[in-house]
Order: C-alpha cells, then structure tokens, then sequence
C-alpha cells in the first residue's frame, strides 16, 4: 500500500485560495452587468409627425440623439439588423415615432458597438420590449461575383476607426467597409436580407448611384445590381438564404417615465 502524499500547509492553503479565486472570477465574469446608458430620456413624439423625417446622430460622440424614430428603427439599431429580420410585428411598431435623447458613461465614445447593448437595453426599459431570435430560410439575395469578376477598390483610408456611410436611396457610398459590412447596407437599400458570399476579405471604398424606384422608367440611373456589377464586378443573386429573426413577444406602445 502507498503511503499517501502529504503537501505542506502553506501549499494546501495556497491551492485553495487560487480555486477559490477562479471559481469567483468565473462566477463574476459570467454575471457582469450588460452597459446602460448614463442618463436618457425616451418619449414620443408630436402627433402628426412625419416618418421621413426620422434621424440620428453618428457615432462616436457620447450620446445618442433619435428623432422621429419608429420602434422598428430603434429595433435595427439596437440588433443590427435590417426591416425584413423583424417579426411578429404590431401595426403601430412602424407608425409611432419617438425622440431619445441619451448619454453614455463619461470616457465612452458610443461607437456603433458600444452603443448597441445600451440601446437594447434602454428598449427593455422604457418600452419593456421582449424579444427571441430564430433563424429562418426567407427570400433574399446573396452577394457574389459577376461573371467578369470583381473589381473594388482598396480602402484608402486604412487607419480609419469605424466606416464611413451615406446610403441614402438611390446613393451608395462609403469607406473602409469589409464585403460584410456592404451586404448589409444592400440589404437596406434592397429591401431584402443580402448575406456575403464573395470569400473577398479586406476592406474597400464603394462610390455608386443607382435609380431607387424601378418602376420611375423616366430615370436614366441604372436599376441597384446594374450600378453594383458595373461599379464593383459584383452581383446579387436572389436566393433563400438562412437569417436570424427578431421575433416580437411584446412591446408597449408609450414609454415608460423618464
């Protein structure tokens, strides 16, 4: 029979003491509370308001500012997603407009990722918005390349922090975007979910207008895929593809007080 080893004290006191400390690390790690923001204020705004009026301010400034927003902008933003990944949705969900005007934690930029977790956050707060995500085979296009290949240009601005937008209908243009990034703005612009499939890594600048309404035949602007494979040697291949969904459990329509 063996004799059993037998550590020192000092060293049996020490290997309790390092379990013990993981075990709490862990244990804290897994409950660190989500970010909110510092100070906001959410209410809706004046009747009769238009929807096309709607804006926000870009990123990097410490506080987000949204007027005119319908809660299914504010759902994009907070889930980075575009109209089509959204479920289950009530009418009012696109009709009802609000102003917020909120302040992150001093020495917090609110970046575009930074901001997401706060605004969900502030969603479940004030609107008390439940939510689950499932993933769903739905129509939409995939991004690829044209039969002559791709031809995009390399970002020129490679130290940029961020990117750089302005895809107003019928406008397609910004700066150090990853094929990722430029699948998700066609989304927007499409109307339909477009997912990447070009395997193009890197980051490049997209300059392009295109005719946004296809039935105005008095325009002399190419249709969205023209402008995109002649600009970029890309094209939009429509498919099913496979999305995550937003899918509305509840949402009141009247924030609750500041």
């Amino acid at each position: 029979m063996r004799p059993k080893l037998r550590l020192p004290h000092s060293i049996r006191h020490l290997v309790l003491c390092t379990l013990l400390l993981s075990f709490l690390y862990a244990a804290s790690a897994q409950t660190l509370p989500s970010p909110n923001f510092e100070v906001a204020t959410t209410k809706p705004a004046q009747p009769g308001t238009d929807t096309s009026t709607g804006s926000w301010n870009y990123p990097g400034t410490g506080r987000f500012i949204a007027t005119h927003l319908s809660l299914t902008v504010l759902i994009q933003l907070a889930y980075d997603v575009d109209n089509s990944q959204i479920a289950n949705k009530p009418g009012w969900l696109d009709t009802n407009l609000y102003d917020i005007d909120a302040k992150a934690e001093d020495g917090i930029p609110l970046t575009r990722d930074e901001l997401r977790p706060r605004l969900r956050n502030l969603l479940h707060e004030r609107f008390h918005l439940v939510v689950h995500t499932e993933t769903r085979s739905i129509r939409g296009y995939a991004l690829v390349a044209a039969k002559g290949g791709a031809h995009l240009i390399p970002t020129k601005k490679p130290d940029f922090r961020g990117d750089f937008l302005d895809i107003s209908p019928g406008q397609m243009r910004g700066f150090h975007w990853t094929m990722a990034q430029f699948a998700k703005y066609l989304s927007r612009a499409e109307g339909f979910p477009v997912v990447d499939e070009t395997g193009i890594a890197g980051r490049y600048d997209v300059d392009f207008t295109y005719n946004p309404k296809p039935e105005d035949t008095s325009s002399n602007l190419p249709s969205l895929n023209e402008a995109l494979e002649q600009s970029t040697g890309l094209q939009l291949k429509e498919r099913k593809v496979p999305v995550e969904t937003i899918v509305i459990d509840s949402a009141d329509k009247v924030p609750t007080a500041n």
